[in-house]
């Protein structure tokens, strides 16, 4: 390896460098592996009463549930959960089982004087994943968003989020290389907490072709370059592990991607504040993968703000906007950094698979540890 630098950050971590630093946030895995599924959901639960959240849908192919109900223009403020799920369109069928669970925890937004009558609104988007593990048929449904929303229940607050092959990334590939899930978050001079949640699985590549380092630690300038024997040996394999999954059952399909992901603060922001957030994170999106936002994608960033934090008030040259703007810029970004580790996070995290479907190599298999 050629060492360009050390990896360090200007600005802290949370305790786990994981979306879960925000307070209030739990994180689900649920999947389904062997028997020709390759597949799973994961759910971001909020704390009871909901997150004020925004939505920004990037991708040219999106497979989404429930994003118009956060236009900021529109009735629903806050929601219970996010759900984010390989299978296509058909795995949005998972985001009906969380809101099965969130109604029997009478959680939703209340539409009657009975606690009992509320409608959870479930915001949710779905990756192609379909035939990865040799069946089309094989994918996630409702019961599989139930067992996802009640691991998350489970966890204490601020418990560890697994990474790599699980949930929503079980199945997903990123330019031949296995893919998966990541999280990453920081801490800003304020206090406030900013992460984000990444399901790597995109068209494009997160591996620059000329080197083999990965896009989103060049683009901090501190990574180590792997030795051209190694590059070229790992482009060979990469590229035979193509031409084996190219002759599998399920894996000859016209590759279809997305990249999800969930980006979280605890300050208090409206929704027009969110739905920023969710907009200037593709940023960090652009930096990890590239290229990006294609028709194959269907690239899709949620933002949740539990509202712990105020932001500053205050009169800054006859202006009181100018002190939020501040604010709100280093939130902004804060957003597309934390995305951009949790994208180089997953794809670490990620392990080889060689099934039915197709032999999608780690990077780690790659390029070693």
């Amino acid at each position: 390896m050629t060492d360009t630098g050390s990896a360090q950050h200007p600005l802290p971590t949370g305790p786990l460098d994981a979306l879960t630093d925000v307070p209030g946030l739990r994180v689900g895995h649920a999947q389904r592996v062997g028997d020709g599924a390759l597949t799973g959901t994961t759910v971001v639960l909020t704390g009871e009463g909901g997150a004020t959240a925004a939505v920004d849908v990037r991708g040219g192919g999106p497979g989404t549930k429930e994003t118009d109900a956060l236009d900021p223009r529109n009735l629903v403020q806050h929601v219970e959960a996010v759900v984010l799920s390989g299978g296509s369109a058909f795995g949005l069928a998972s985001a009906s089982g969380v809101m099965a669970w969130l109604e029997e925890a009478g959680r939703g937004f209340r539409v009657g004087p009975d606690p009992a009558q509320v409608v959870p609104v479930v915001p949710a988007a779905a990756l192609f994943d379909l035939g990865r593990g040799g069946d089309w048929r094989a994918r996630p449904d409702a019961g599989l968003g139930r067992e996802a929303a009640e691991a998350a229940a489970r966890t204490d607050v601020g418990a560890p989020v697994a990474q790599g092959n699980v949930g929503a990334g079980t199945g997903a590939v990123v330019g031949g290389v296995k893919g998966g899930v990541g999280t990453a978050s920081v801490v800003l001079p304020s206090g406030t907490t900013v992460a984000a949640l990444a399901v790597v699985n995109a068209a494009g590549s997160v591996v620059e072709p000329r080197t083999g380092a990965l896009y989103g630690q060049l683009c901090e300038g501190l990574v180590e370059i792997p030795e051209p024997g190694r590059h070229r040996a790992a482009q060979e394999t990469l590229a035979a592990a193509r031409q084996e999954s190219a002759k599998r059952q399920a894996s000859s399909v016209q590759p279809l991607n997305t990249t999800l992901a969930v980006v979280a603060t605890d300050a208090a922001l409206n929704r027009a504040q969110a739905h920023k957030l969710a907009g200037t994170a593709h940023d960090g999106l652009a930096r990890a993968v590239r290229p990006v936002h294609l028709l194959n994608d269907g690239d899709t960033v949620f933002a949740l703000a539990t509202g712990d934090r105020p932001l500053p008030e205050g009169d800054l040259f006859g202006n009181p906007a100018l002190p939020v703007a501040g604010a709100l810029n280093e939130i902004l970004a804060a957003g597309a950094d934390v995305l951009t580790r949790a994208v180089v996070k997953a794809v670490l995290a990620a392990k080889g698979v060689d099934g039915e479907g197709g032999v999608f190599p780690s990077y780690s298999d790659l390029y070693g540890d």
